[in-house]
């Protein structure tokens, strides 16, 4: 049996497109595939491009806005301790945490080889990283770097339990 080289692809402005990817690699069409679901459709993207730029500061802010909503929900119910640092950043470093551990879970657990208790471990261990720094830092990192780079964060990167230390 050969590997697909087309793909259904649900992009995150809502659209749905097929993509031939038979010009890719075929080790390479699944992460070029995930690649492509966190991106706008072509149509999507081109109109943002070619749009006034206050038409864009507008798109930009209202998808700002949809990213917040769904990061501050996935926070919610997953019970993700709130990140620490300055105002300005923390909405930013929470929709960080969010791409970042979803994609980790995509990566790990459901294309990977994660059990649930691995994969329970993995997000205990990053519930204790809540500088809002270190989540921006990480945030072109692939998801399946997550766990080493939870275990490379250091103590700076998370709370202390004695507020005097």
């Amino acid at each position: 049996m050969a590997v697909r080289t087309h793909w259904t692809i649900d992009h995150t402005c809502g659209h749905q497109a097929e993509h031939d990817l038979s010009d890719r690699a075929a080790d390479r069409r699944a992460g070029f595939a995930r690649w492509l679901e966190a991106r706008d459709c072509s149509d999507c993207w081109k109109a943002a491009r070619e749009s006034s730029p206050a038409d864009k500061k507008q798109w930009l802010a209202a998808r700002r806005a949809e990213e917040q909503e769904a990061a501050i929900e996935w926070e919610q119910r997953y019970e993700m301790p709130p990140l620490e640092g300055p105002e300005k950043a923390l909405g930013w470093a929470v929709r960080c945490r969010h791409q970042l551990v979803t994609a980790a879970y995509t990566a790990l657990a459901v294309e990977g080889e994660l059990d649930d208790a691995d994969w329970s471990e993995i997000e205990e261990k990053a519930r204790t990283v809540t500088r809002a720094g270190w989540w921006i830092d990480q945030r072109d990192a692939d998801g399946a770097d997550l766990p080493e780079l939870i275990e490379a964060a250091t103590d700076a990167d998370r709370p202390t339990e004695n507020p005097y230390v």
